[in-house]
């Protein structure tokens, strides 16, 4: 999904680019009727009000009236035109003729004039913040690389617009009702759900509050909400097939909470690879687990006891994947001579592992931008009232091939 600019959505100095169009007192001047942004709101500085006696004055050309740093009036009253034009020159709007935007640009530059980002989102009551709200315990965002990589592309994406990212847990139900209090007093313009699963009431809490959201990873095939995911059942599917390709016959697999909707598809794509090939999926060789690495340690043990004539495991995360390794190590078994092992969303976790492991490839940071362009684009059309179907993005995956198959 191409990188683009929502309409309406703020630039990198948080101005919004859609507005009123009433008529101003600089029509004079030619340039009458144009959308107007929220004007740049001038807060005194607390550091002009007490400065340092031994610190040199500044020039006197950087100040206003008073000694206090320069405002939007006289910024407008040095480029000669009126305060609005200031302001759109300062937002980015393209509705200023060069010669305008060249002088009000010399004026700024000879004051000095900052605009004052927080009094401009106040105008125009946004927050010019997004929450990325994880509703699982801190312990294990931060154990798992799947959460660093979504971190990083949704903060790529607002870098080019100049919003806030803000990172809130919400596993219990105390979190979600801070969580409730903190998003109705509009502290944030949007929402990103990471790791949902599908009994997770924080998806409905935010629609009812009105907070544009966008989950990772949908909940149901039926996803209401605008969401981002990878293709989870193809690539287990093909993770599968090459394990079936390369000889294995007893593959087993270990499975995530098969309440979160990804892992059952992942389950879906193995089940399908060995129908597809003509085998009969067996119950025994299928061990749920829960994404984490003591989790896949267990659910290895359990499958060694059930079939201990298995050739090849295929783990629904990396994590999963380390924790089976250790297991399969422990009782004797080679990798990948005796048992082949593959992983999904080939972390950092994969490539460093002994041997290094096999893993299905899912464009984690790019699903974190498509997260962020999507929640913007939620915040510039919702107040439209436009009722469209909510977009789906699924991305392709990738299997990665390493010693461990």
């Amino acid at each position: 999904m191409a990188s683009r600019k929502a309409p309406g959505v703020r630039g990198a100095d948080g101005a919004q680019e859609a507005g009123r169009v009433r008529r101003t007192p600089e029509a004079a001047s030619g340039e009458p009727g144009v959308p107007e942004e929220p004007e740049a709101l001038d807060v005194p500085s607390a550091r002009s009000a007490r400065p340092t006696p031994s610190a040199p004055s500044a020039p006197s050309a950087a100040r206003g009236r008073g000694g206090k740093l320069p405002t939007l009036e006289e910024v407008a009253a040095r480029a000669g035109v009126g305060r609005g034009t200031v302001s759109r020159v300062i937002n980015g709007s393209p509705r200023v003729s060069e010669r305008t935007k060249a002088a009000v640009e010399a004026a700024v530059a000879e004051l000095g004039y900052v605009p004052n980002r927080a009094a401009r989102a106040l105008a125009a009551n946004r927050a010019d913040a997004i929450a990325l709200v994880v509703p699982e315990p801190e312990e294990r965002f931060f154990a798992e690389p799947y959460f660093s990589d979504i971190v990083s592309g949704v903060g790529e994406a607002l870098a080019e617009t100049g919003m806030q990212l803000l990172l809130t847990f919400a596993g219990g139900a105390r979190e979600r009702r801070r969580l409730a209090q903190y998003l109705a007093a509009h502290r944030a313009d949007g929402a990103l759900l990471v790791s949902v699963h599908a009994d997770d009431p924080l998806p409905e809490l935010l629609t009812q509050l009105g907070i544009p959201t966008v989950i990772s990873g949908r909940r149901s095939a039926a996803e209401p909400l605008p969401a981002v995911d990878s293709d989870n059942a193809e690539g287990a599917r093909t993770a599968v097939a090459h394990l079936l390709a390369r000889g294995r016959r007893t593959i087993a697999t270990i499975t995530g909470r098969l309440e979160v909707y990804g892992a059952a598809c992942r389950l879906d794509g193995y089940r399908q690879a060995l129908t597809d090939a003509g085998q009969a999926p067996d119950g025994r060789l299928t061990a749920v687990a829960d994404f984490t690495e003591d989790g896949g340690r267990r659910a290895m043990r359990e499958l060694l006891t059930r079939r201990p004539d298995l050739d090849a495991v295929f783990a629904a995360s990396d994590v999963m994947a380390a924790g089976a390794r250790q297991t399969l190590r422990a009782a004797g078994r080679r990798i990948p001579d005796d048992v082949a092992l593959i992983g999904f969303d080939d972390s950092a976790i994969a490539r460093h592992m002994d041997p290094p492991l096999t893993s299905v490839r899912q464009p984690i940071e790019e699903m974190g931008r498509a997260m962020a362009r999507l929640v913007l684009e939620e915040i510039a059309t919702r107040p439209t009232g436009a009722a469209t179907p909510p977009p789906q993005i699924v991305l392709p995956t990738e299997l990665i091939v390493r010693a461990s198959s």
